[in-house]
């Protein structure tokens, strides 16, 4: 696990031990389904056109077959083999960005012959047909789907991450390494390209294609770059151009490794109430400890007409990213853990009924970093909180 700041995010990754915490777990609340790779011919050619696509975005044109240059002749001659089958381009559809494997229609007068002229069958020797005076017929690619850099409106949400991340990478707390593959691109992780920092902020929901042959997902990624700018790219474009064009990963040392097959459950979350009424604003360390499967920011936004947050503004103190299980099991674990310091009072929500705030405890915020640190560790079964000295004591002293 690792840490930040107030309101900052840590990553709780827990290990298989924790299984033996839940020896009650009978329901299987935290079993996490395993998910086999293989490698396809469909796979195969999906990584040879997304080849052809990247060299689409870094030129601006598509590669030719007759060039030169023998990289380029290749992916030229490729693309030209994926465009002579129906079969391959109903497979890659979903993965063009450009609109590369649009065909045009045929010419359906003398003016769409004239205008093609590929085969060089109307060649003009003496310039009669020399058009280059009058205006240019822009060709767009762009089917609408690529991403583009733009400015990152909210950018000084993440700015202080990447001025931490560099302070890190000087101190030797983080290191650079080789992109290691697209399982690691995932929310929380920062990589280099072309000697710019990138974080990948948000994974969005998968979007699934049907091809002729099979079912493809993919997701959209926001990543926010040092400069300033953010993008939308799908995580395999960002996967391609940090192969193709030697990628670094910001690694934190000790940190586990969280992969793409990781599926994230959803967030703990610790509050603090701004109530200005005298019976809570008297409360010391009193803290709601939460669960949501959305953005923590976005639970919170209207605390203040909600009863079960005191009907005030709440302070977000931290939150737990958590992995491959239920995070309510996580949470309910905390609650039992904290059980003896649930808050006993009774409240009037604005329609003057009465309500009892459940989630909040009088617990000190240090304690509870310390109980989700011995949960993920395991050890959390032996101990016990003890609200007198409110602290964590191990059972039996």
């Amino acid at each position: 696990m690792s840490s930040s700041a107030d309101n900052g995010e840590v990553d709780a990754v827990l290990p298989t031990s924790i299984e033996a915490i839940f020896d009650s777990d009978f329901d299987g609340l935290l079993n996490a389904s395993e998910k086999p790779t293989k490698t396809s011919s469909a796979d195969r050619l999906e990584r040879a056109f997304l080849e052809v696509v990247a060299f689409r975005r870094t030129h601006g044109r598509v590669p030719s077959s007759t060039t030169r240059d023998v990289a380029e002749r290749k992916l030229g001659a490729r693309l030209d083999g994926i465009l002579a089958s129906d079969y391959k381009i109903a497979t890659l559809k979903p993965l063009d960005e450009f609109g590369l494997l649009e065909t045009p229609d045929a010419p359906t007068s003398l003016d769409d012959l004239l205008e093609g002229g590929d085969l060089d069958l109307l060649g003009d020797e003496f310039g009669l047909l020399d058009v280059s005076d009058l205006p240019i017929r822009r060709q767009v690619h762009d089917s609408g789907d690529a991403a583009r850099r733009e400015k990152a409106e909210d950018f000084e949400q993440f700015e202080p991450l990447f001025k931490q991340k560099h302070a890190e990478l000087r101190a030797g707390a983080s290191k650079l390494l080789p992109y290691p593959g697209m399982t690691h691109i995932v929310p929380g992780t920062f990589f280099v390209l072309n000697g710019i920092m990138l974080f990948v902020a948000e994974v969005g929901e998968t979007e699934y294609k049907k091809t002729a042959v099979r079912e493809y997902k993919r997701e959209r990624l926001r990543c926010i770059f040092e400069n300033g700018t953010e993008s939308s790219m799908y995580r395999q474009s960002l996967a391609i151009r940090l192969s193709d064009e030697d990628g670094q990963i910001v690694v934190e040392g000790g940190v586990p490794e969280i992969l793409a097959d990781d599926e994230m459950s959803g967030y703990i979350y610790v509050l603090r109430s701004r109530s200005e009424d005298p019976q809570i604003a008297a409360i010391k360390n009193l803290h709601k400890i939460g669960f949501t499967r959305g953005s923590v920011e976005k639970r919170v936004k209207n605390a203040e007409r909600s009863a079960t947050y005191l009907m005030a503004a709440v302070d977000v103190l931290a939150s737990y990213r958590t992995y491959n299980l239920k995070a309510s099991a996580l949470e309910n674990l905390l609650h039992r853990v904290f059980a003896k310091a649930q808050l006993d009072l009774t409240q009037v929500d604005a329609k003057g009924r009465d309500y009892d705030p459940s989630e909040w405890f009088v617990v000190p915020r240090g304690v509870i970093d310390q109980a989700i640190n011995l949960i993920i560790s395991g050890d959390i079964v032996s101990y016990v909180y003890d609200p007198q000295t409110q602290k964590l004591v191990k059972h039996g002293q």
